[in-house]
């Protein structure tokens, strides 16, 4: 069974929260408090609780905790943060970013068909949802020619058999 909540005009939309310099105190001090109430959660296995103005306390989702924590450190850092439904939709020059990529290089991928994209009008929307998924797979492709490269090195060194060609390949590592 699914519960729809009324969310807040905006909220299916990126937002950005950017630390007031007057509440960098305030924001260091709660940091502090969360990594104290983790560290409580983690030898009790307990789960922390929001309590209301009438003193009701409700345990707080371990999810939500740790996103809580990642902010509260975030802002305590003087970092900005954006939060992103994930199936917003974004702008090329908005999925480049949040991929670390030139916009060029986000659309040959696009047209290459490595990432899912809409194109509604003249320009190109690409999901939050479809940007993760490629990030997660680019990744594991990466894990997995390190892994193999791995493999090729040591099957290499295992084929030399003169002492001088492995001297020679343990001077070239060195460097």
């Amino acid at each position: 069974m699914s519960t729809s909540i009324d969310m807040p005009r905006g909220a299916r939309q990126a937002q950005t929260y950017l630390p007031e310099t007057d509440a960098r105190e305030e924001i260091l001090d709660f940091a502090l408090l969360l990594r104290e109430i983790e560290v409580l959660r983690t030898q009790n296995s307990s789960r922390a609780a929001l309590v209301d103005p009438q003193g009701n306390a409700r345990p707080i989702p371990d999810e939500i905790f740790r996103i809580l924590d990642q902010v509260t450190n975030a802002l305590a850092a003087g970092e900005g943060i954006t939060v992103v439904p994930q199936g917003v939709s974004m702008t090329t020059q908005q999925a480049a970013d949040f991929l670390g990529i030139s916009r060029p290089t986000l659309v040959r991928l696009l047209e290459a068909g490595d990432i899912a994209y809409d194109k509604p009008g003249r320009h190109r929307r690409v999901r939050l949802g479809d940007l993760i998924a490629y990030q997660e797979s680019f990744r594991a492709e990466r894990r997995a020619a390190m892994r193999e490269l791995q493999r090729a090195g040591l099957d290499a060194r295992a084929q030399v058999r003169d002492p001088a060609d492995l001297k020679r390949l343990s001077e070239l590592d060195a460097e």
